[in-house]
C-alpha cells in the first residue's frame, strides 16, 4: 500500500521509520518531511494548510492511508476534508480533535462526566482572574484555551506574574484563542498514556513520561519537550485500571451519545498524586519525543495496524512489546524557546549514523546534497533502546558530546525520575 504521513518534526520522523519496515508498504511520502525523512520517504513541499492542493497531490501518488501527525491540521478538520473525497485517513474528526483544540472543551467534558481533573474556572477578564486568586492558592496554573505549540501553560507563583501572564492571553498573544483557563495547581508525578482507537474498540499505546521544561532540574518555561522515556513506572496496573475507567471510558463515550466517535491516537497527559490519576490534558495525536520512545519498543508491524485501525478493524491486531527501555534526549538550536538561528551546519552528523543501540530522530532538519541544516527549535532527537536506563543514558549522552554541535544545547538530566528509581 502507499502511505503519506502529514507533518515535519520528530514524531514524523518516527513514524516514517516504523512504518518504512513494513513488508506491505510500496510507497512512503512526508508532507511536507523534514532531512531524516528525505533518506526513507518522498518528501514533497506542500503547505499542509491548503487542503485542496494536499487533495490533489494524495489522489495523484494514489496513497491508500493518510496519516496525520501534528495536531493542528486535525484541529482545523483535515480529517473530515479528506473523508469527504473518499480517502482513508487515521487521525480524530474536527469535533474530537477540540478536545486538545479548546482546554475549556475538555474541561467542561471531565465536569459534565465527573472525570478526576483540576478545579478550574474559564476567565474573559482581569477580574474573573482576581475572583479565582482569592479563592485558591498559589502556585496558580494559566493556560491559554487554544493551540499554542507547548508554550500556552504557565505555573504562576504570585498574584504579578498571574495578572501579566493573563493580560498577554487576553491581549492575543496566542493567536488560536484569547480566552484564558485557570487551573488548581496539582502536587504529584506527571506521566502519558497513549491509546489507539477505532470506532468499535481501543488499544493500550504505551506509556512515557517527558521533560517539558527547558532547564535542568525542571526549571525554566515549558517547551514541546526536551526528552522522555518509556515506559513509565509509575503507571502501574493498578493505577491504569482508574485511567481506563475514571478517565477514558467516560471521555469515548462522551462522542459516541453525540454520534461523532473518536478514532485515532489519544493521549491523555496525567498527574498521579497518591495512586490516583487526574486528567491534566487532553492531546488528539501521538505526543512529540514521546512517539519516538514508544515507537521502537512495539514488535508489531505499525503500518497494518493503523490501516486496520483506519477501517475499524483495530480488534485484528494484539499489539506485542519489547521489554527494553526506550529514552531519548533532544538537541535544540541555542535561543528555544524562544528566538534561535535557523539554517546551521550540523557538521559530523553523517559520521554518526550508525552506532548500536543509537537512533538518530530528524525533528527541525533540512538536508542539502550531503549535509544537514537546523530548520528549528528542536533539531535533533538521540535515541536508545536497551535493558539498562543508566547505559542508555551513557551512550546517548556520549554521541552529544562527540556530535558536539557548537549552536546547540540539550538538557543533562533527562531520566532523572527513573534513575531516582
Amino acid at each position: 500500500m502507499n502511505i503519506a504521513i502529514i507533518g515535519s518534526g520528530g514524531r514524523e520522523h518516527a513514524l516514517c521509520e516504523k512504518i518504512s519496515k513494513s513488508k506491505r508498504v510500496d510507497k512512503l511520502v512526508c508532507i511536507p518531511g523534514n532531512g531524516g525523512t528525505q533518506e526513507i520517504a518522498q518528501n514533497l513541499q506542500i503547505d499542509i494548510r491548503n487542503f485542496k492542493l494536499l487533495f490533489e497531490h494524495i489522489k495523484r501518488l494514489k496513497i491508500d492511508l493518510v496519516i496525520i501527525g501534528p495536531e493542528e491540521p486535525l484541529v482545523n478538520g483535515i480529517v473530515d476534508f479528506l473523508r469527504k473525497k473518499k480517502i482513508k485517513v487515521f487521525g480524530p474528526n474536527k469535533f474530537a480533535a477540540k478536545l486538545e483544540g479548546s482546554k475549556i472543551f475538555m474541561k467542561n467534558i471531565c465536569k459534565k462526566n465527573n472525570i478526576p481533573t483540576a478545579g478550574f474556572k474559564v476567565c474573559n477578564t482581569t477580574k474573573d482572574v482576581k475572583k479565582f486568586i482569592k479563592n485558591n492558592e498559589f502556585p496558580i496554573v494559566a493556560k491559554a484555551d487554544g493551540l499554542a505549540a507547548g508554550k500556552g501553560v504557565v505555573i504562576c507563583q504570585n498574584e504579578k506574574k498571574l495578572i501579566k501572564v493573563s493580560k498577554e492571553i487576553f491581549q492575543g498573544k496566542f493567536k488560536s484563542s484569547k480566552r484564558l483557563i485557570l487551573e488548581e495547581f496539582l502536587q504529584g508525578e506527571e506521566a502519558s498514556y497513549f491509546l489507539i482507537i477505532d470506532k468499535k474498540n481501543f488499544s493500550f499505546f504505551g506509556t512515557a513520561q517527558d521533560h517539558k521544561r527547558v532547564g535542568h532540574g525542571e526549571t525554566g518555561p515549558n517547551t514541546g519537550g526536551m526528552g522522555a522515556y518509556s515506559p513509565a513506572p509509575i503507571i502501574s496496573k493498578s493505577v491504569e485500571k482508574k485511567v481506563i475507567g475514571k478517565i477514558i471510558k467516560p471521555t469515548l463515550n462522551y462522542f459516541r451519545k453525540k454520534n461523532k466517535h473518536y478514532t485515532g491516537f489519544l493521549y491523555a497527559g496525567l498527574m498521579i498524586k497518591n495512586n490516583e490519576p487526574y486528567l491534566i490534558e487532553y492531546n488528539v495525536r501521538m505526543g512529540d519525543p514521546e512517539c519516538q520512545v514508544i515507537l521502537p519498543r512495539i514488535k508489531n508491524d505499525l503500518a497494518q495496524i493503523l490501516f486496520n485501525a483506519a477501517n475499524n478493524n483495530l480488534s485484528r491486531n494484539r499489539i506485542r512489546w519489547f521489554k527494553n527501555i526506550c529514552m531519548t534526549v533532544v538537541l535544540c538550536s541555542k535561543g528555544y524557546p524562544g528566538s534561535y538561528k535557523k539554517n546551521v551546519k550540523i557538521a559530523n552528523l553523517e559520521k554518526k549514523r550508525k552506532i548500536k543501540n543509537i537512533q538518530i530522530i530528524h525533528a527541525g532538519t533540512l538536508k542539502i546534497k550531503d549535509n544537514f541544516f537546523s530548520n528549528g527549535g528542536r533539531v535533533l532527537n538521540i535515541t536508545g533502546i536497551g535493558k539498562n536506563i543508566r547505559i542508555l543514558k551513557k551512550q546517548i549522552y556520549k554521541f552529544l558530546k562527540h556530535l558536539n554541535w557548537k549552536n546547540g544545547f540539550y538538557r543533562s538530566d533527562i531520566g532523572w525520575r527513573l534513575l531516582n528509581k
